[in-house]
């Protein structure tokens, strides 16, 4: 079996929540990563806060230790955001700070920005939130493109959304917005929650599919690698038999790793080794 490679393990600083970003940083150094994938909130770099400057200023600090940020990811389901939003107010705002985040992208040189669906009120049409939705990610498209920039759409748990929660439905959204702009991601989470297939993902979408949140889970939680139940090695076969190289993001999300977040890192990275060259 093919074996992923050890620098596309890529960190994520949500979980060094309680810690200056440049904590994070220094972290990544020390464990020998490459790659990250950049959390968007406060204190750490929200769009909101920040001048262009003062994100230029943080992508210096990023290339002084020689790290690769392969996706930005603002805060979205914390902080009032929601594309599929009834009150023309919130979703007005919701759609700048995506525009926002896209310009921040392009500050920091990343490739892509993450973005989900939003939700809909449980007691309203459904179909209404989703036109909603494609409306703002239509709009969105549209900007990224004529930035360069690729959208990644990440389908949530039922818990979080009530439009994109799984793979068909992530496809729809793909199909009825035709842009090589907007590509789908999956969350092993979300995977492992809906009973879905990795493999299916690279089989239906194919070139379509460009990230991967990468972690374990019981099945939800947002583990480290170690601490869950989800089968490490049947996914590490099926990126392997699809050849994936691509970024593979620990996204810690469990508060039980807001302490020590060095101690998540560390404990994934010996379950993982095994997989690695």
């Amino acid at each position: 079996m093919n074996k992923i490679k050890r620098s596309q393990i890529t960190g994520m600083n949500f979980h060094y929540l309680h810690y200056p970003l440049n904590y994070f940083l220094d972290a990544m150094v020390k464990y020998e990563f490459e790659k990250i994938e950049l959390w968007g909130a406060a204190p750490h770099l929200y769009v909101e806060d920040l001048s262009l400057a003062d994100i230029g200023g943080i992508k210096k600090d990023i290339d002084r230790r020689e790290l690769e940020i392969v996706c930005f990811t603002p805060e979205q389901c914390m902080y009032p955001i929601n594309l599929a939003a009834t009150e023309p107010a919130i979703r007005e705002r919701s759609v700048a700070y995506f525009k926002k985040s896209v310009d921040a992208a392009i500050e920091l040189e990343v490739p892509m920005v993450l973005v989900t669906a939003g939700w809909g009120y449980r007691n309203e049409n459904r179909q209404e939130a989703w036109r909603r939705t494609q409306d703002s990610l239509e709009q969105l498209t549209a900007y990224a493109e004529k930035q360069g920039i690729i959208l990644a759409l990440e389908p949530l748990q039922k818990i979080e959304s009530n439009l994109i929660t799984t793979l068909p439905e992530l496809k729809e959204m793909l199909d009825s917005i035709p842009s090589s702009y907007l590509k789908g991601m999956v969350d092993t989470i979300q995977l492992a929650v809906e009973g879905e297939e990795l493999a299916s993902y690279f089989e239906q979408l194919q070139d379509d599919f460009v990230h991967i949140h990468f972690i374990d889970g019981n099945p939800s939680g947002h583990l480290a690698w170690g601490d869950g139940v989800l089968p490490l090695e049947k996914y590490m076969g099926t990126l392997a038999d699809f050849n994936y190289d691509r970024a593979l993001t620990l996204e810690f999300t469990s508060s039980q790793y807001l302490l020590n977040p060095d101690e998540a890192i560390e404990k994934s990275l010996r379950s993982l080794a095994p997989f690695l060259v």
